[in-house]
């Protein structure tokens, strides 16, 4: 009891501050190009794509290595990794600040894929159910709070930056943030985790029939996070598109596009209240997919619906965020949910580094209608292996 009472007291404290670091983290990498993407094509010469294709390469590595993070954090809790992640967020802005040719350019967003593996939510989730175990859930939910202001911080600090002293200096400031602010959060603020429980004595008789359901589990909840992805991170780039595709102006689609941010916070602070009567992750995921599906097929089949189309977007995928995080804790044993995060990240990552492609070519070959066909479908799949994945734990 005395080993785990400072982690219960210092809770809130814990929460805080991996939130102010995932802010930054989240809004230094993955929505970093949103605002830099267009000077650096601008002061280098190489092509708007080039430069954004730097994105999914450190996304592609981030869900390569997503496996290796989740077992350090196993075994020696987030401190270390996180601080890590710090260090090489660091390095990886400054080298992009130095960087003066393309492959030294793909380097430093190598860099910055371990750092966004070792970093981002899943390594922050991963470090609350090292040190909760199933009682982190309400400690998940705060952490997805403060990541939902990531962009809504960083892009005009970005924007700002890069007015002021350019896209160089940008980035040369998110790495003095990184050790300055992230790196002394991440050594002082969060606890080591406790002695893991000696496992239990094995009926082996019903092993192989556990580990058959386990299985068939993970494949099913891999499964739903992975078309997840799809969805989110293909709509993510190329919505303002659609929307103007489908025939509304450049301004009209921004304040459209404005939407889906406070639809996935609210969501969130719903879940949090909600949350709080304890009903199972399984109906968060299964409510989620439903949102995300009601949202796409009502943006495909109707242009009068639109902003409520995208207030249920985002609604769903707010709360995915959520249930990603908390489901596996209950479905696994929690004291392997580290590993098993880093697992269930990988085929997640690597979609979203792909994800923009594949949308540009859809949107080549058939225009706004094949993407938002190919995106209801998908999400209608997801809500069927969800149902699945309720009929599964019920038998």
């Amino acid at each position: 009891m005395e080993a785990t009472a400072p982690i219960v007291h210092n809770r809130r404290v814990l929460v805080t501050a991996l939130g102010i670091t995932q802010i930054l983290a989240w809004g230094s990498s993955y929505y970093l190009p949103a605002v830099l993407a267009a000077p650096i094509a601008r002061d280098t010469g190489w092509s708007f794509t080039s430069v954004v294709a730097g994105l999914s390469c450190g996304l592609l590595l981030a869900g390569l290595v997503s496996p290796v993070t989740g077992r350090l954090i196993q075994r020696h809790g987030g401190r270390p990794v996180l601080a890590a992640s710090s260090l090489l967020l660091a390095a990886a802005h400054s080298l992009l600040a130095t960087a003066t040719d393309y492959p030294l350019y793909l380097a430093a967003w190598l860099l910055m894929g371990l750092g966004m593996s070792s970093g981002l939510y899943d390594a922050g989730f991963a470090t609350l159910g090292r040190l909760y175990g199933q009682s982190a859930r309400g400690a998940i939910t705060n952490l997805t709070l403060f990541g939902g202001f990531a962009s809504t911080v960083c892009w005009p600090i970005s924007a700002f930056l890069v007015e002021h002293g350019g896209w160089r200096t940008a980035c040369l400031a998110y790495a003095a943030i990184h050790l300055a602010i992230c790196l002394p959060l991440h050594l002082w603020i969060i606890p080591s985790p406790p002695a893991a429980a000696p496992a239990p004595v094995k009926d082996r008789s019903k092993e192989a029939s556990a580990t058959g359901r386990a299985r068939a589990r993970f494949i099913l909840l891999a499964s739903i996070q992975t078309l997840a992805a799809l969805v989110a991170s293909m709509l993510s780039v190329h919505l303002l598109t659609l929307l103007q595709l489908r025939g509304a102006s450049l301004a009209a689609a921004v304040g459209l596009g404005a939407l889906v941010g406070p639809s996935q916070v609210g969501a969130r602070v719903a879940e949090l209240l909600i949350g709080r009567n304890q009903h199972h992750p399984i109906w968060t995921m299964l409510t989620s997919v439903t949102l995300l599906a009601a949202g796409i097929w009502l943006l495909l089949t109707s242009q009068t619906f639109v902003a409520l189309a995208l207030i249920l977007y985002g609604a769903g995928n707010g709360i995915h965020t959520i249930a990603r995080g908390a489901l596996p804790l209950v479905l696994f044993d929690p004291q392997q949910y580290a590993v098993l995060m880093g697992k269930l990240a990988t085929p997640s990552l690597i979609v979203q580094a792909a994800a923009p492609s594949v949308g540009a070519l859809l949107l080549g070959t058939g225009g706004a209608n094949l993407v938002l066909a190919t995106l209801a479908l998908a999400a209608t799949l997801n809500a069927g292996l969800c149902i699945c994945l309720l009929a599964s734990m019920r038998r």
